[in-house]
């Protein structure tokens, strides 16, 4: 998330970029390479809000490194991070979603093995990839409704009135049809967007101008209003890349609203239009960035050949051809010399404007320490475990 809480594979019907030709591409050349069979075996854990993008782009990479064989490996970044810790993955290279999660596995490891999971510095050590912020999608007549409750304003206070009332959306002016208000993120303990949205929560509760630190947590009157927030959630997925595809599927009917990536929806908008009417995206009064790092582990079942290629990769991740593309899958390249504000018929902040879409964005969120994070997941886990998607 970068600045903030640093803390869904359809793509949608738009037309994707060629690949870059050979000579374009980081260690490419206008010939293609021998062929020969591969000599390293590289595992790629990365979180499945990327899938699109990462399937695209690494096959310049094959391309160019025909010696190197990439396992592409999906999955919930929190929930990758426990299961690297506990040998169950055992990645050369992890992909998050944010700095958060790979920042508290690399602690977690260090308390654990003595060690240093990651570099610290150098071409090994983790670096960002790619930019999304936390977004608000909802279906726009519930919107509206949920708008004028709070005038003008989306905010997590009109939502919860929503939520807890037995009343349902009429409680809030909505109609009787819709039933109970139908909120969606993903288990905090395994996904890092829906540990965004817990600490967006959090941070709209104390106010903006609040240091947030763990006695805060504890406090009954915060407690009983995160409650009444999880109250509408009826499941919660592990994965913010699958759980946006579930929204575009059942419509309304399972999700009046949702927290996700803004890149996953960039991804699935335009298919959510054809299907159940009109989506629209809401971005929360302050900025949560995932910043999407890629780091080579420094785990005793990587050897010095699958750390060099490792290296490799995430050199050619980070390189402009690569990085030029992002705003076509719906990321904000991390590249500083990689323009967003372009005009090209390949950005979708300005394709896509009219559904809520925008390049600048309010303030970034502060960022919680390592133990308000770790609080505030047990908090979450004492109140809601038993309701998560297992």
């Amino acid at each position: 998330m970068g600045a903030a809480v640093a803390l869904i594979f359809a793509r949608s019907a738009r037309k994707q970029p060629a690949e870059p030709a050979a000579s374009d591409r980081p260690g490419g050349s206008p010939t293609t390479p021998a062929a020969r069979a591969p000599t390293i075996k590289l595992t790629v854990v990365y979180g499945t809000e990327k899938d699109a993008w990462l399937k695209a782009v690494v096959a310049g990479f094959r391309s160019a490194h025909p010696e190197i064989e990439l396992d592409l490996v999906g999955k919930g970044s929190l929930e990758a991070a426990g299961a690297i810790l506990d040998g169950k993955l055992q990645p050369a290279v992890w992909l998050p979603a944010d700095s958060l999660a790979l920042n508290l596995l690399n602690d977690d490891w260090r308390t654990k093995n003595g060690a240093a999971l990651f570099a610290s510095d150098g071409a090994l050590a983790p670096q960002p990839l790619l930019l999304t912020p936390l977004v608000l999608v909802a279906w726009a007549d519930r919107a509206a409704v949920l708008l004028k409750a709070g005038k003008g304003a989306l905010t997590w206070k009109t939502i919860r009135s929503a939520v807890v009332s037995n009343k349902g959306w009429p409680a809030v002016g909505g109609k009787a049809e819709w039933g109970f208000v139908k909120l969606g993120h993903t288990d905090p303990t395994r996904s890092n967007s829906g540990l965004q949205a817990l600490w967006s929560m959090t941070l709209e509760f104390y106010g903006r101008g609040t240091t947030v630190g763990v006695e805060q947590l504890l406090r009954p009157d915060f407690q009983s209003y995160l409650s009444g927030l999880e109250k509408g959630v009826t499941r919660f997925e592990p994965s913010t890349g699958t759980f946006m595809i579930d929204m575009v599927r059942f419509g309304p009917s399972k999700y009046d609203m949702a927290v996700v990536y803004e890149s996953l929806a960039i991804a699935q908008i335009a298919n959510a239009q054809g299907r159940w009417g009109d989506l629209r995206v809401y971005y929360p009064q302050l900025t949560f960035w995932s910043d999407n790092p890629g780091g080579v582990l420094l785990a005793p079942w990587v050897s010095d050949a699958q750390r060099a290629g490792g290296g490799d990769l995430l050199a050619y991740l980070r390189s402009r051809p690569v990085q030029d593309r992002a705003l076509a899958f719906g990321f904000r390249p991390a590249d500083p010399e990689v323009p967003i504000k372009t005009t090209t018929g390949d950005n979708p902040l300005v394709t896509l404007a009219r559904y809520g879409l925008r390049a600048d964005l309010p303030p970034a969120a502060s960022t919680p320490n390592g133990a308000v994070v770790r609080n505030l997941m047990m908090l979450w886990t004492r109140l809601y475990g038993d309701t998560a998607a297992r």
